[in-house]
């Protein structure tokens, strides 16, 4: 197998993570980093070792050209993937784009169907779908292990510092100069948690959801959301409903419950870990492997391998991002419902109610939080 040319667009922040995850791919012959797109290029100190010295240039379309690259990994603001993945299409390159793949649905569809229409193929960095737990936890459904399935329920409770949204202009942003961000807590730190629900549950694409309800709100002096749930009914006939915050008292792993008539399963999702619980048995605990998306993308050029997650397979979560975009401005919190610990602002009692979330598909406004915003609905 010859190796495969990439190009980073984006290196620093989450790029660092891309840095190293090439240099993996590349120490067993499967990738070459060939270039560097970065407005501001990278001193030799921030490129790992092992990479060598890679072509770096802040013209992402002329990197591409001059060295030749087969794939492109873009990680870059959020408002910026559409039209870089365009780039790359347009030049053959294959794609690896990261979360959210882009501000709206009709971004998305210009993404999408641009991409479609020139050939090449790209894949949505959800490394959560890549989990092998997930193909693993449809089995169990299909089989019948937790009986009938009647909903599923998505928790994270993170904490971010008040330093994390003056990370970069558009971070908090819900818009930049006119443009679409919608940089919020279930649109891009806790994606996965709504992606992983919605895979679960079979409802991948934009036609398995038939209605959205979010509730938004937000601690942080920002313009997006950083305390929200939303539930997303679905063609399946069982209702996705996920919380999150980033104003956590004592953060944790986020997850994905399953209810069943008969028992649950729980994923989480970072630790490719899932506990079964079901009637007449013990709990059972498993911990899976994952598939990388980036090598998947590799094998699927070179051998065929079918690709883990193509676009259309994140439409249904581009619904919710729309449904987010088109919502109201979030519900500031008022001042006596957080507080400061250190450098974060904490919101007491979101812990619990982010759990009781999943574990009862309520929103926040069911269960009682006397901050929690109206519901929203959009379709």
């Amino acid at each position: 197998m010859s190796t495969v040319d990439i190009v980073l667009a984006g290196a620093r922040g989450h790029g660092r993570w891309h840095l190293e995850n090439i240099r993996r791919l590349q120490d067993k012959g499967i990738v070459r980093l060939a270039g560097i797109c970065e407005l501001t290029l990278l001193a030799a100190p921030e490129i790992p070792e092992g990479l060598g010295t890679p072509e770096q240039s802040a013209d992402f379309g002329a990197l591409l050209d001059s060295t030749g690259a087969r794939i492109a990994v873009i990680c870059t603001p959020i408002p910026t993937h559409t039209d870089l993945a365009l780039e790359a299409a347009r030049r053959g390159v294959h794609l690896l784009l990261e979360k959210p793949p882009a501000p709206s649905y009709a971004e998305f569809r210009r993404m999408a169907d641009g991409v479609a229409a020139a050939g090449v193929v790209c894949q949505i960095g959800f490394q959560s779908l890549g989990s092998h737990a997930v193909p693993a936890i449809r089995r169990l459904i299909a089989e019948g292990a937790i009986g009938e399935i009647s909903g599923i329920g998505g928790a994270g409770a993170w904490a971010r510092p008040e330093s994390y949204y003056r990370r970069a202009p558009w971070a908090g942003k819900r818009r930049l100069n006119g443009v679409d961000v919608i940089d919020g807590a279930l649109t891009n730190p806790l994606a996965h948690a709504v992606a992983t629900g919605l895979a679960l549950n079979g409802s991948t694409r934009a036609e398995d959801v038939t209605d959205i309800r979010t509730e938004l709100a937000r601690a942080n002096d920002i313009e997006s959301d950083d305390t929200s749930c939303v539930r997303v009914t679905t063609a399946q006939g069982h209702p996705v409903t996920v919380a999150a915050t980033l104003c956590a008292e004592h953060p944790g792993d986020p997850y994905v419950l399953v209810h069943g008539g008969r028992g649950r399963v729980t994923f989480w999702y970072k630790q490719d870990r899932v506990l079964l619980q079901r009637a007449g048995h013990g709990p059972e605990e498993y911990e899976y492997g994952s598939t990388d998306l980036l090598e998947n993308l590799v094998d699927h050029l070179t051998d065929g391998t079918d690709l883990l997650v193509p676009p259309d397979e994140t439409g249904a979560f581009m619904k919710v991002v729309e449904a987010i975009r088109t919502a109201p401005d979030p519900a500031p919190l008022p001042r006596g419902a957080w507080h400061l610990v250190g450098d974060r602002r904490v919101v007491p009692g979101v812990d619990g109610l982010v759990a009781a979330s999943a574990d009862t598909l309520a929103l926040f406004s069911e269960l009682g939080a006397p901050w929690a915003p109206p519901r929203e609905v959009s379709t």
